[in-house]
């Protein structure tokens, strides 16, 4: 008799009651492995790996337990699954494609005790797609009061969760000042109103040695220590929280908590921010720097696009924002097109699986979306590689560049939007991908190689163009250029 290898799979949506010696994973398991002892005669046999995963959601793949129970499938330790219910292996009807799509290459069924149904036929097919849409339809509801709740007591003044703004603590259902990092934020305002540009305002606090005091969330990792960039002040100037108020969308309403700025100078400040606003334009100026603004080196400091020219050739950088200001020697210098280059390609790398990307992203995907959701992926990917810097400029939001790896921020609304399909309301803003990326010197220059020792994106200089390079002969052929001594990129300081 052959035999069936049978893994018990259990999952729990939230951490309430696993701390007891008897919790909802046990019953589950028990329940699981009595099924299989049932059907010892036809040779099912236990295997002993343990695939538990506590207080995670049925909405992602994104599972520990899970994921190693997929990689034992796909390497062929396991003949059967048995769950306690379809619901407790994935509340998704994409996630589910995907799983059955797994399941089947590898030659692998799966089996609910408490659900009787065969997936062979149309009818048992036709059942098991019923009950994903009912356990998909109550995530969704529950989603749904979960935000109602958050919006009306957000209109009562209460503060909901998630990281305080500088200046408070979490107390309860309120914020309590603190008063140390209060101080900076009170600071933060009477600069701004005596300097009135806020990029004065953050070099006057670098000048100054002031940075963003180290802080903890709740899950213990630190955050903060860095100089304060821009985008950081205008956040902290234009937070109501700080005059009382707490906001919902576009709504504010009275909070609990007391203000750490006074209503005046609130006023002043908003004033002061809304007379420099110089209006939108009619038609925006393409830079070459692909990654202006979004790109930063170790300790979160702003990385400045700058180039310098060598004849008719252009070398393009990332250089410290301490160091092209001249308030600092040394400081890291990327060559522009190695970074670019990067970037685009491992982007695009992410739309050849579109199907993994939007379950990153908690894309709400029908399967009658899936054929397009491949298609518009595999457009992407192609449009991507060919350096589409309108679609990347809008989709990268940061790029951050440490010791041994590149860390890339996609908006994640923006992934859902280029492949069609809406994004939910409980999803992540934001998708971090790391690439293993070390610095290596060679000659003169500093490359970006991955772990097999290759250089992860070519650096060619480009050619400027000027009006005597264009010069046309008769008939409007273009006259031979003369030949430039090529010359090699001055590299890059760390």
């Amino acid at each position: 008799m052959k035999r069936v290898r049978c893994a018990i799979y259990t999952r729990k949506s939230s951490e309430e009651g696993l701390e007891q010696d008897f919790n909802s994973l046990h019953a589950q398991r028990e329940a699981c492995a009595a099924y299989v002892l049932s059907q010892a005669s036809e040779g099912w046999i236990l295997l002993p790996e343990v695939y538990d995963d506590g207080g995670l959601s049925g909405g992602t793949l994104d599972r520990p337990a899970l994921q190693r129970l997929l990689a034992d499938v796909a390497a062929g330790n396991i003949d059967n699954i048995v769950v306690y219910k379809v619901d407790r292996l994935t509340r998704s009807l994409l996630d589910f494609a995907r799983l059955v799509e797994a399941f089947d290459k590898a030659e692998v069924s799966f089996v609910s005790v408490t659900q009787s149904f065969n997936t062979t036929t149309s009818m048992g097919r036709l059942t098991l797609n019923m009950l994903l849409s009912f356990a998909q339809f109550e995530r969704e509801v529950t989603a749904e009061r979960i935000r109602d709740k958050i919006a009306a007591s957000k209109a009562k003044g209460m503060w909901m969760g998630g990281t305080p703004p500088l200046g408070y603590r979490p107390n309860g259902r309120s914020l309590a000042i603190v008063e140390e990092h209060a101080q900076i934020v009170r600071d933060l305002y009477r600069r701004y109103l005596e300097l009135g540009n806020v990029r004065l305002l953050a070099d006057q606090l670098q000048w100054d040695g002031i940075r963003s005091p180290v802080r903890q969330r709740l899950s213990g990792t630190q955050f903060g220590g860095a100089p304060f960039s821009r985008g950081q002040l205008y956040a902290i100037l234009k937070n109501p929280i700080y005059i009382g108020q707490i906001v919902h969308k576009d709504r504010s309403y009275p909070g609990k908590h007391p203000p750490i700025v006074e209503q005046h100078q609130w006023d002043a400040v908003q004033q002061l921010l809304t007379e420099h606003v110089q209006g939108q334009r009619t038609r925006r100026i393409e830079t070459r720097a692909l990654l202006a603004g979004k790109i930063v080196g170790p300790a979160g400091e702003p990385l400045v696009a700058t180039h310098a020219n060598k004849g008719k050739v252009r070398y393009r950088y990332y250089v410290a924002h301490s160091a092209h200001h001249e308030r600092a020697s040394g400081g890291m210098r990327i060559p522009a097109r190695e970074i670019e280059g990067l970037v685009l390609t491992r982007v695009a790398a992410l739309f050849e699986d579109p199907l993994a990307l939007a379950s990153r992203a908690d894309l709400e995907v029908s399967p009658a979306q899936i054929a397009n959701l491949m298609q518009r992926g595999a457009d992407l990917c192609v449009t991507l590689n060919g350096s589409r810097r309108s679609d990347i400029a809008e989709l990268v939001q940061q790029v951050r560049i440490d010791a041994g790896r590149v860390e890339i921020d996609l908006n994640a609304a923006r992934v859902g939007e280029l492949l069609g399909v809406h994004a939910a309301n409980k999803g992540p803003s934001l998708l971090t991908f790391a690439e293993p990326i070390r610095l290596t010197r060679t000659g003169r220059a500093v490359r970006l190689v991955d772990d097999n020792g290759q250089v992860a994106a070519p650096a060619r200089p480009t050619r400027r163009r000027s009006p005597c390079s264009s010069k046309r002969g008769a008939g409007g052929r273009s006259l031979p250029r003369a030949t430039s001594t090529s010359k090699r990129s001055p590299g890059w300081k760390v």
